[in-house]
């Protein structure tokens, strides 16, 4: 007997010391999984695991398959974390911890049916199950979702108020503003103290566009963390107050890297002299350590670039050892903004792997260069690029508006026709570049597709439409069309400055100057727009009215330009000698309108003169002697045009297009002035030359349809 009990303690105790044993092992394992993870030793978690796997995952805690799923999120290894949920299926219903865990890798690695069809199969879903599942729609930009989910829950506890917010933030619509004004009225005053929930509710109401109640609330927030300060700051970057933001960053003792960032935003946005000194000067003021992180660099060289400071930012790109995606992106975009495509594309070549970013960017500066030459390497590039980047709406857009630009017309119409998602930037890329090809038509076409294909407009499609309308200049067409624009879309500045160029060019200047004259403080463009539209049609004095009356900083090439013309137009040569006169830079294009004008005036000694003043440090322009030439024509003198053709002939010997253009106008010249003869002599040597006339297209709408017709010019 004993023997028996011996035997039996002795057993017992070693059944003991083995579930000693492995729970022991367990918790080491859950820690040191834990470790790894915390070090973002993901990898190494997961294979840690996997050692001790086997077919014991049974007998694994919660914990340790917790430790397992978060190494599979951050890897974004989503077939062996659904391997991980196979063994321990079974145990799902009555863990929560897994639950969670599991929902959480889904939504993460975007399998959001499987995260659906688990949170949907569990009975007792806690707090932790509705906040991974609201936090996987946000990242998923399903904020809807994860505020109708946000609504079954009877008691929220601060996360999921907190998640909530996340989500009305991603929204930003009024709709979201008026969730979030009735939610934030119901939370307790306890939970006011917690700083990360208000950070997220200013954020919300920041990017919902409610800067005053968000201004109210950090203003009555006793403590004010640096979370809080950020979302304020980024808030008023949104919503184009950055200068609000500048003024807030002071009031910051220690900021840290992501106020800095966001000061760096700011100083991007506004693009001044100013903004650039306090880019340097605070540059100069960090700390060493912060230099490493890539963001902070890559937000610097951002600011550098908007604010002009080109040398700058090469200088600083040049001497940072670790160059990642987003600093070869931020130089780029700023080489592209500063009108150096070709640096920019020099500066792709020197990339290894390209993201859809750096591509995008690319087919950005091609458009910009327009050339030939951009033309070869945007097919090029576009042939070589992975077939998931044919996906992305955005790359696809970009790539049309290059093709456009570099005049693939062809090319651009097939992929736009291939492309079975099509989103409105598309139908913009297209417009604006039948718009540069002088191709309204094409431009209403597709407008009247997206009618057909009930797609609603948007601001710049309409902006392309108005274009395409100044282009034509039919009355009748610009009525019928403009009815269609949704009266939300008038308070627009670039719509309104569009439509009084359009309405100008269709010879209902009355139409123009009412909506100028409803602007409370118009801008560059704006004046410009009315000026030529006055100046369109002959009505000159009303222009030069109107120019006196321009701020003085808004005189720039393009107003010169506009007010000669109206000018040249009414026949105001005194008026435009003395503005011709006070311009302090003339450029090449202000010189050519004035001696236009001159010429329209037969003062042909005086444009002579005003010539050779131009030329006097400036190489010769056949646009120059092309107005004589036009003059000339115009009185029928030949033996003017006869004179500068020969001239012409000796300064562009090189040149054969505006040679070409110079002896059609000779021979219409000769032909107008009875010496018919010579016209034909002129014409036969062209056609012998083998230099091809320009073709020109001339429109008219009849009873609604346009009619385009080609022209030799």
């Amino acid at each position: 007997m004993l023997i028996k009990l011996l035997k039996y303690y002795s057993l017992s105790l070693v059944v003991s010391v083995k579930r000693s044993a492995t729970i022991q092992s367990g918790v080491n394992l859950s820690y040191q999984m834990e470790l790894l993870n915390d070090n973002k030793q993901f990898k190494k978690a997961l294979e840690l695991f996997e050692d001790h796997t086997k077919n014991s995952t049974k007998t694994f805690s919660s914990s340790i398959i917790t430790q397992a799923l978060k190494a599979c999120t951050h890897l974004g290894d989503l077939e062996r974390g659904k391997t991980i949920h196979q063994l321990i299926s079974s145990r799902t219903k009555d863990d929560f911890y897994i639950t969670t865990s599991l929902i959480h890798l889904y939504m993460q690695c975007y399998d959001l049916a499987s995260a659906e069809l688990l949170f949907d199969t569990t009975a007792k879903k806690k707090l932790s199950i509705y906040g991974a599942m609201m936090k996987g729609y946000i990242k998923n930009k399903q904020a809807k979702k994860a505020i109708d989910l946000f609504n079954q829950i009877d008691k929220p506890d601060e996360i999921t108020i907190n998640l909530f917010f996340n989500a009305c933030a991603q929204l930003g619509t009024p709709e979201a503003l008026n969730l979030v004004n009735q939610v934030s009225n119901k939370i307790p005053k306890l939970f006011y103290s917690n700083s990360i929930l208000i950070a997220s509710l200013l954020d919300a109401l920041m990017k919902c566009g409610d800067v005053k109640h968000a201004e109210l609330l950090f203003d009555k927030s006793k403590i004010r963390v640096l979370s809080m300060y950020g979302a304020m700051m980024k808030g008023y970057i949104k919503n184009n107050k950055a200068k609000k933001a500048i003024d807030l960053f002071d009031q910051i003792k220690n900021p840290n890297e992501v106020v800095f960032i966001l000061l760096f935003n700011a100083c991007a946005q506004l693009r001044t002299l100013e903004a650039l000194n306090l880019v340097k000067q605070i540059s100069s003021e960090i700390p060493k350590s912060f230099h490493s992180n890539s963001s902070l660099i890559t937000s610097l060289l951002d600011a550098l670039m908007k604010c002009g400071d080109v040398q700058h930012a090469e200088s600083l790109f040049d001497k940072s050892k670790i160059k990642v995606p987003s600093m070869y992106g931020a130089m780029m975009k700023g080489y592209i903004q500063n009108n150096k495509a070709k640096k920019a594309i020099d500066l792709f070549s020197q990339i290894k792997n390209p993201n859809d970013i750096i591509i995008n960017l690319l087919f950005n500066a091609c458009a910009q260069l327009g050339t030939p030459e951009a033309l070869n390497l945007v097919n090029r590039v576009s042939n070589t690029i992975q077939k998931l980047f044919h996906s992305n709406s955005i790359l696809i857009t970009s790539l049309l508006d290059a093709l456009m630009k570099c005049g693939d017309v062809k090319h651009a119409k097939s992929l736009f026709d291939k492309t079975t998602n099509k989103i409105l930037p598309m139908y913009g890329a297209m417009m604006n570049g039948f718009n540069l090809e002088n191709n309204p038509e094409e431009t209403l076409n597709l407008f009247n597709k997206m009618k057909v294909d009930n797609i609603e407009g948007s601001i710049v499609v309409f902006l392309c439409v108005i274009k395409a309308l100044s282009q034509i200049g039919d009355y009748s067409l610009c009525q019928s069309i403009i009815k269609q624009i949704p009266n939300s879309f008038f308070v627009n500045t670039e719509i309104q400055y569009a439509l009084i160029d359009m309405w100008g060019k269709s010879g209902h200047v009355d139409l123009a100057k009412e909506i100028f004259e409803k602007l409370s403080q118009p801008n560059q463009v704006e004046y410009t727009n009315m000026i030529n539209g006055y100046g369109l049609n002959g009505m000159g004095i009303r222009a030069i009215e109107l120019y006196y009356k321009m701020p003085k900083e808004f005189l720039d090439d393009a107003i010169y330009v506009c007010i000669l013309n109206a000018c040249s137009h009414s026949g105001l040569v005194q008026e435009a000698r003395s503005i011709f006169e006070s311009i302090e830079m003339k450029t090449e294009k202000v010189y050519g309108v004035m001696i236009d004008c001159l010429s329209r005036a037969s003062l042909f000694d005086e444009a002579e003169k005003v010539i050779d003043e131009y030329e006097y440090d400036h190489s010769p322009s056949s646009s120059m002697y092309m107005a004589v030439l036009s003059g000339a024509r115009n009185i029928k003198n030949a033996g003017l045009s006869q004179k500068t053709y020969d001239h012409m002939k000796k300064l562009f010997s090189q040149s054969t297009n505006p040679l070409t253009s110079a002896a059609v106008l000779l021979a219409n010249t000769y032909a107008s002035s009875g010496d018919i003869e010579k016209a034909s002599n002129i014409r036969n040597e062209l056609h012998k030359s083998g230099q091809k006339k320009k073709m020109g297209l001339t429109s008219t709408v009849v009873n609604g349809e346009f009619y385009v017709s080609l022209q030799l010019q």
